[in-house]
């Protein structure tokens, strides 16, 4: 088992359907009132690449990179056409606040935020696109001083960042996959558009 740094073929990924899945246990209580209870800390995505392969060239790309992988057996990476950014199209340094400094610390994860200021869900990002990084202290941008680790997504200083100061980034990912199926079922008279074959990828979890 291992995890290779390449990304499914692009042009296909964005034609791709999934999202998000979160695993909530629900509990009917005899008056009909219900107890809900989160099971998994961190949301786990899903796609289905077979959405975006719209003629043999694509299935023979797919039919290539899933022997390389050798099934659900090695992970890769996938790119989320709608979420891939830290904010905006072009990342800001500023765009995400990944902790506070306390003069001693000198790695931070980057993470992303979702929601407001209600219930916020911090997601972890470990596959940050190489050279997409940026970071600042206290809104200032830092142009050296640090570097970041795109197989985890730590970003670790020279110096520490002093008590206080804000550590922001700003970044493009991808996200960590692997083929849920050890089997593709092709059929080689339906790439038309017309139907989908299910190539079906499952977001690996540290």
């Amino acid at each position: 088992m291992a995890f290779h740094h390449i990304r499914f073929p692009l042009d296909i990924a964005l034609g791709a359907r999934g999202g998000p899945e979160r695993r909530t246990e629900v509990v009917t209580l005899a008056g009909g009132g219900e107890q809900r209870n989160g099971r998994w800390q961190h949301s786990r995505r899903r796609y289905n690449a077979g959405y975006g392969v719209k003629s043999r060239a694509d299935m023979a790309a797919v039919l290539a990179f899933f022997e390389e992988r050798r099934g659900r057996l090695h992970g890769f990476l996938w790119r989320d056409g709608l979420d891939h950014s830290s904010g905006g199209a072009m990342p800001q340094a500023t765009d995400q606040v990944l902790d506070t400094g306390d003069g001693e610390r000198t790695q931070f994860q980057l993470t992303k935020r979702y929601g407001a200021d209600f219930d916020p869900y911090l997601r972890p990002i470990s596959k940050p696109v190489s050279g997409s990084v940026k970071v600042a202290l206290d809104g200032v941008e830092q142009a050296s001083g640090w570097t970041v680790d795109a197989t985890t997504g730590l970003v670790s200083f020279a110096v520490a960042p002093g008590a206080g100061v804000v550590v922001t980034a700003g970044f493009l990912f991808d996200v960590p996959v692997r083929f849920d199926t050890d089997r593709l079922d092709i059929e080689t008279h339906s790439f038309d558009g017309a139907e989908a074959p299910n190539i079906p990828l499952v977001e690996i979890l540290p």
